[in-house]
């Protein structure tokens, strides 16, 4: 009978399996060799070991004995890291101030470079005359407007469908593209959409304030019926109250299958429906028939009211007045350096104290709590190497140098009030004195009736850009993309558009070794890949309003155009 042991740290007893006559103790116990016989079991005698062999032999023989004291083996290791530390010497010098290396492109040290390259810049009469050699790719006319229109009496219609639609002056405009695209396809009758009061624009202006409504419902007539106001009899439904109309709420960028399945349904029911929101509610991918409607409001059908219009093509015709030395060609730039844009982008420039709590106020005054939330860090340094500071006056001013626009380049500004303006224009207007903006051009007379609306101010501002020779876009948003397609429309497909690539940008601006002509070289370059881009076809998921070829435009040079423009 085999006898029973307790395995260490068991609870119970279980039986042994039996010893292998030819196999080692299993415990390795400390025995005194018999007489005349040293111990085949060890590799040495214990008699023959050093006092610390010995020692290391025990702790051996326990931790294989009592496998648990292996629970305390971290210990032991932190115990002796703890003992040889504090027999080790760590005297180590900290400098005062630990320096810090910042990312290329992290800080905004633009004066610096300014400074610097000044003086070789104003030097500079090496490039030929930048405004009749900037467009190397918009040659031949490939492109042409071909929007197709119908032509005799529309169906009976299947309700009347009412948006809302918000945001600024661009935002509002590709609401009602949308909308009119949408309501044509569901044969419904479109209210004439009321604009949404903007806690920022703060402008109380109506459809008829900014387009010309005769003008929209004559040109539509034959594909979407267009009213201004929703019958009598049926607003007695609804006790003359819109809030009493059944309001859908519609995802963002929704297919226009959903509108078929969900909204045309409720609309036959109801015959009047609200749709509010409205910005950005149908996707952009879409069949043609809906793209032809949003193409036909874009630009066919929306035109400015006619006392926007004419201050408009007033002041287009002062600046090519000015631009004589150039054939009436004009630079315009599009700079969003206004307060409210550089306290939301959260960059910090070289303004000091001062700067930082007008940041804060603007932040607070315009996104209560937004910037302040427990664990929102602002990373200035991040937002400037990907490219998400506006650009100040200056950097416009060494970017547009750099490219070869000369001194007496004539250049129109669209823009709110720039932050801190007599600062931060000074430079800009050193190295374009010719500069002019919508204030500078027209009289405090002639600019009254629109001076306290934003969206008309903004609607004066894309006349002028859109008849410009070049485009300058410095921070994206809607303004600069409408006018990116609208461009496209109006000059056979290319966009006569400089986009620059601000990442680069910030690690050339944070540079204030680079040389001027390495500089130059540098913005020559952006300029040609700006050129290169200017005719683009819209992939499935672009805009429209960005990309108007081909649902908008066709094609009238068959000629191989791979180098300009990728396969949709």
């Amino acid at each position: 009978m085999h006898a029973k042991i307790r395995l260490p740290n068991s609870g119970h007893n279980t039986p042994s399996p039996p010893a292998s006559p030819a196999s080692p103790l299993r415990s390795p116990r400390l025995r005194h060799p018999r007489a005349g016989k040293s111990s085949g079991k060890f590799p040495f005698a214990v008699t023959n070991r050093s006092v610390a062999q010995r020692i290391a032999w025990i702790v051996l023989s326990v931790l294989l004995r009592r496998q648990g004291v292996f629970l305390f083996a971290p210990l032991l290791y932190i115990s002796g890291m703890l003992f040889c530390m504090g027999t080790v010497s760590f005297d180590v010098v900290v400098p005062d101030v630990i320096k810090v290396r910042r990312a290329p492109g992290s800080v905004y040290r633009s004066p610096e470079l300014y400074a610097k390259v000044r003086h070789e810049m104003d030097a500079d009469n090496s490039s030929s005359d930048a405004m009749s050699s900037v467009w190397k790719h918009a040659k031949g006319g490939d492109w042409r407007p071909c929007i197709n229109k119908f032509s005799g009496a529309l169906p009976e219609s299947n309700g009347y469908i009412y948006v809302e639609a918000n945001g600024g002056l661009n935002q509002q405009r590709t609401s009602i593209c949308n909308a009119v695209a949408v309501a044509g396809y569901l044969n419904a009758t479109l209210v004439i959409p009321n604009f949404h009061f903007h806690s920022i624009w703060r402008d109380p202006s109506k459809f008829s304030d900014i387009y010309d409504e005769e003008f929209f419902v004559k040109t539509l007539e034959n594909d979407v019926h267009v009213v201004d106001s929703v019958p009598g009899y049926l607003m007695e439904r609804f006790d003359h109250n819109l809030t009493n109309v059944f309001n859908f709420r519609i995802k963002a960028y929704s297919p226009i299958q959903y509108y078929k399945d969900t909204v045309l349904p409720r609309l036959l029911e109801e015959k009047f429906i609200r749709i509010s929101p409205f910005a950005n509610r149908l996707s952009f991918d879409a069949p043609p028939d809906v793209q032809r409607l949003r193409c036909l409001a874009n630009y066919e059908a929306l035109r400015f009211s006619n006392p926007l219009l004419t201050m408009g093509e007033t002041l287009v015709s002062r600046m090519k007045e000015r631009s004589a030395n150039s054939g009436g060609k004009y630079v315009s730039v599009h700079l969003r350096f206004e307060e409210d844009m550089v306290a939301f982008s959260c960059c910090v420039y070289d303004g000091g104290a001062k700067e930082r709590e007008d940041m804060i106020a603007a932040r607070e005054r315009g996104w209560k709590g937004k910037f302040t939330k427990p664990g929102r860090v602002l990373q200035p340094g991040a937002n400037r190497v990907n490219g998400k500071c506006p650009l100040t006056p200056l950097e416009v001013g060494l970017m547009l140098r750099g490219m070869g626009f000369g001194k007496h380049t004539s250049i129109f500004l669209a823009s709110g009030k720039i932050y801190d303006s007599e600062r931060y224009m000074a430079p800009l207007l050193e190295m374009f004195p010719l500069l002019q903006t919508k204030e500078m051009l027209a009289s405090a007379e002639e600019l009254a009736p629109f001076k306290n609306y934003s969206s008309r101010m903004a609607a004066i501002d894309y006349t002028v850009c859109l008849h410009s020779e070049v485009f300058v876009t410095t921070q994206g948003g809607n303004f600069p993309h409408l006018l990116l397609g609208h461009r496209r429309y109006l000059f056979n497909g290319h966009s006569k558009t400089i986009k620059p690539d601000k990442r680069k940008l910030a690690v050339y601006f944070d540079n204030p070794k680079i040389g001027w002509k390495t500089f130059k070289r540098h913005m020559l370059s952006m300029r040609a890949h700006s050129d290169a881009k200017g005719i683009e076809l819209k992939r499935p998921n672009d805009s429209i309003y960005s990309f108007p070829c081909p649902n908008c435009m066709c094609r009238t040079n068959k000629t191989d155009d791979s180098r300009k423009t990728p396969k949709p």
